[in-house]
């Protein structure tokens, strides 16, 4: 049976000791989604406290880290999602991220509207991807595809 939580707080400090084991033994995160048998962005999400993983899952990747049987159940919890506090971001990363869809968050919305109509792209229905490649200027890239299904707004 699917268990939910309420309270961020133990998936967040859940996080914090899975991401010390990672640390301690010098794992990647595709190595913990090979464990887990999902894709890399999915399981690094479930363990930094933002999905559930599928029991056998949660199973692969507490053995892998040396959790115990209370954080093998945690991981199948359904979470609070949502792991940056109000306000404007301050990891530089994440603040680009931030920026990005401050310049180009009305234009992405202008597109979607204009190529499918009235609706929403899903973050449940969905598939994201990361990839380093090489840049023909010199130095490398990050490509990020978000693959999100397309949700119609419904008349009612």
């Amino acid at each position: 049976m699917p268990h939910a939580q309420f309270d961020p707080t133990a998936r967040e400090t859940l996080a914090v000791t899975a991401v010390d084991a990672k640390t301690r033994k010098d794992l990647t995160w595709q190595q913990i989604a090979d464990a887990a048998g999902l894709s890399p962005a999915f399981v690094t999400a479930a363990v930094l406290g933002q999905h559930a993983l599928p029991e056998t899952s949660a199973e692969a990747v507490a053995e892998l880290l040396g959790l115990d049987e209370g954080a093998t159940l945690l991981l199948q919890t359904i979470p609070t999602r949502g792991s940056i506090p109000g306000g404007i971001p301050t990891d530089p990363t994440i603040y680009r991220f931030y920026e990005m869809l401050q310049v180009y968050g009305t234009t992405l919305k202008a597109l979607v509207h204009e190529q499918f109509g009235d609706g929403i792209i899903s973050a449940i229905n969905f598939k994201l991807d990361v990839k380093k490649v090489a840049d023909p200027e010199g130095g490398e890239r990050a490509v990020i595809t978000l693959d999100g299904k397309y949700l119609p707004t419904k008349p009612f």
